[in-house]
């Protein structure tokens, strides 16, 4: 390695408060330790109090000559529009929902400032300072369902990349089909625990998550779900079936958010839910720090909720899980079963429907903890590996 190593520009959605994104600029920051890094993405962003970062508008960089590491996420798929409206605040995302229905590329082009289709996957022509750009367990689970024109940029600027890998089997298969070979790797936020273990512990400690453990002697279940679960009709079956599971195996239920940027989740619905509920003990907790979220799984008895990265930080921690998903979800891929099915174990409980809870916590409980400990320790050592393989390809 040279004395002066380029910097790396550390590129993703953590410009925003969604828990997995912002999870992988710490991870990626922390397996970088000899590089000076720099974090950037569409909008300039302080996310530092929720345990993320300062954040950099990528395309106003200026900087001579960088490496571009593309950190994680279902960047793959995601358009102009849907980024644009999940940069804003809540009730700016329903203000510029409800009024731009009939000029939404250009309003995304207004607020991005770039033509690009899909903003969160950059090229060098894009950027040409990057000596080498590359992508880190990237997915793009609904590419083959989105406009011909958003694919086909995809690929013209996969097809000049400096190495690529794909966090799930769908997402490969889909790339190879337009002659992109790309590596398959597991989510590097399967690496909070080895990585932030300390960090967490010690979250875990402070007084709110101190208190709430305090509460629920025989343990809790870590719940959350997005906002459009949030009808009056769904958000009834879901308290119903969050009783029955307290009931069978003696657990608190503590509801949480994995994300408050537009189209994550909304705390009105979990309070809607714990209020409709008779178990003896249902907690919301309102904390949208990134460790404070980590540590309140790391410590439960078990992961329900819609959140890809909820399940992963419960794979991290070698506890039940299981996702819930939207009946549409179960006839077409998805990212969490995506996932789940490249890296769980071939009989490891996926996903429930509302309807479902009980039985699926039922059958997450019953996997065989040893088992989930193993998959925890097998992931964790294929991260590393495929991580050190994108860091070979980083400029010398």
């Amino acid at each position: 390695m040279t004395a002066h190593p380029l910097p790396v520009v550390l590129f993703g959605a953590f410009d925003r408060h969604n828990f997995g994104d912002m999870l992988f600029a710490h991870v990626a920051a922390r397996l970088l330790t000899d590089r000076r890094v720099r974090f950037a993405g569409l909008a300039a962003r302080d996310l530092r109090a929720q345990g993320g970062h300062r954040v950099e508008v990528l395309r106003q960089m200026h900087e001579r000559a960088v490496d571009l590491l593309h950190v994680g996420g279902e960047i793959l798929a995601c358009d102009a529009w849907e980024a644009a409206v999940m940069l804003q605040s809540p009730d700016d995302a329903q203000k510029v929902i409800a009024s731009q229905q009939h000029d939404r590329s250009g309003w995304a082009q207004r607020v991005l400032a770039t033509s690009e289709r899909v903003p969160y996957v950059v090229s060098k022509n894009e950027l040409p300072c990057a000596a080498r750009v590359m992508f880190n367990a990237v997915g793009g689970v609904a590419l083959d369902v989105r406009e011909a024109a958003l694919r086909d940029e995809v690929i013209a600027k996969l097809a000049h990349t400096d190495d690529i890998s794909v966090r799930d089997l769908h997402t490969q298969a889909l790339l190879a089909r337009s002659g992109i070979d790309a590596r398959l790797a597991p989510d590097c936020a399967l690496l909070v625990a080895e990585l932030f273990g300390d960090v967490i512990r010690e979250r875990a400690n402070a007084q709110a998550l101190a208190t709430l453990r305090e509460a629920a002697p025989n343990g809790y279940l870590a719940v959350q779900f997005s906002a459009d679960f949030g009808d009056d009709a769904t958000l009834a079956r879901l308290a119903a079936q969050l009783d029955r599971t307290a009931d069978a195996h003696r657990l608190a239920i503590v509801l949480f958010r994995a994300g408050a940027a537009p189209w994550h989740d909304d705390l009105s619905c979990l309070e809607r839910t714990a209020a409709q509920m008779h178990a003896p003990c249902v907690q919301v907790f309102r904390s949208l720090n990134i460790w404070d979220i980590c540590a309140l799984i790391a410590h439960s008895r078990g992961y329900l909720g819609s959140s890809l990265h909820g399940r992963i930080v419960a794979m991290a921690y070698g506890l039940p899980r299981i996702n819930l998903l939207h009946d549409e979800d179960f006839a077409r891929p998805c990212k969490q079963t995506a996932f789940a099915q490249t890296w769980e174990d071939a009989d490891a409980p996926i996903a429930v429907r509302v309807s479902e809870i009980a039985s699926g916590i039922d059958a997450a409980m019953s996997v065989d903890i040893e088992g989930l400990k193993q998959t925890a320790a097998r992931l964790v050592m294929l991260c590393r590996s495929a991580f050190q393989t994108t860091v070979s390809h980083l400029s010398r």
